[in-house]
């Protein structure tokens, strides 16, 4: 998805399309993912007056929209304003458009001056969607694999990844993905947005990769829609085959 900088309402309704062209298919997806900050894009300097109170209006329409198609939503992220400030927030919603999880980005990224404007969650993105345990993290969180593995740790068997990653990182976001993905031998599905935002390009390549790090689907630098199948079944047979979590020796990682 490109995002209008600085106007949620484009952002709004552009997303609702989407997402209506993504249960229009001959068949209708389990889960939907879409990128970080949809609704307001990086504008920082007025992310307060833009950002979404206690995120209603999008808790309102994820909501309805799962509820309506019976489909799991991971819902990007959104400048969500709260009483103490403005948090970059992930929502997500069960079939029956009850929200499922929650999760607030940990890691601020000083290269977009996130730390100046935004302030920064405390708890892991755990969720479970049809009874699968998985996680969430958000863009910068890729670079910080002890948080993919505590997800991991806890039985996470999918990874979700809603970023703005920008230009000219791309070998850093297909090598980072990849490396969450084989290290907790579980899946990782991405979606990075397109366009262009004042100086700063992104090249989406959203993927979904499988627990032996292979790529499954990858997008290009176009907006579109993204389709892939998982097999579930792959996470045990994989930690299995290489049992990393039984031969780690957690008493010596500590510092």
């Amino acid at each position: 998805m490109d995002i209008a900088i600085g106007e949620p309402d484009k952002n709004f309704a552009k997303l609702e399309a989407l997402l209506e062209e993504a249960v229009a298919g001959d068949v209708k997806p389990d889960v939907i993912i879409f990128p970080e900050m949809w609704n307001t894009g990086y504008a920082l300097e007025r992310i307060r007056e833009l950002a979404d109170r206690e995120g209603e209006r999008t808790r309102a329409l994820l909501s309805a929209f799962s509820r309506k198609h019976g489909v799991l939503i991971v819902g990007g992220s959104v400048a969500d304003l709260r009483e103490d400030g403005v948090y970059n927030t992930i929502y997500s919603y069960d079939r029956e458009g009850e929200q499922a999880g929650a999760y607030s980005k940990i890691h601020l990224f000083r290269l977009m001056d996130e730390e100046k404007f935004l302030l920064s969650g405390s708890e892991v993105g755990r969720l479970e969607l049809d009874g699968v345990p998985a996680g969430a993290m958000i863009c910068y969180d890729i670079r910080f694999p002890e948080l993919a593995r505590r997800l991991a740790l806890g039985g996470a068997q999918v990874l979700f990844v809603p970023a703005e990653w920008p230009k000219p990182r791309l070998h850093h976001w297909r090598t980072l993905l990849t490396a969450r993905a084989v290290e907790n031998q579980m899946f990782v599905v991405s979606c990075n947005r397109v366009g262009v935002s004042g100086t700063t390009e992104f090249f989406g390549h959203s993927m979904v990769i499988d627990p032996w790090g292979e790529v499954i689907a990858e997008g290009d630098e176009s907006e579109r829609i993204i389709r892939a199948t998982i097999d579930l079944g792959l996470v045990p047979e994989v930690r299995s085959r290489i049992p990393i979590f039984e031969d780690r020796r957690p008493s010596l990682y500590q510092e």
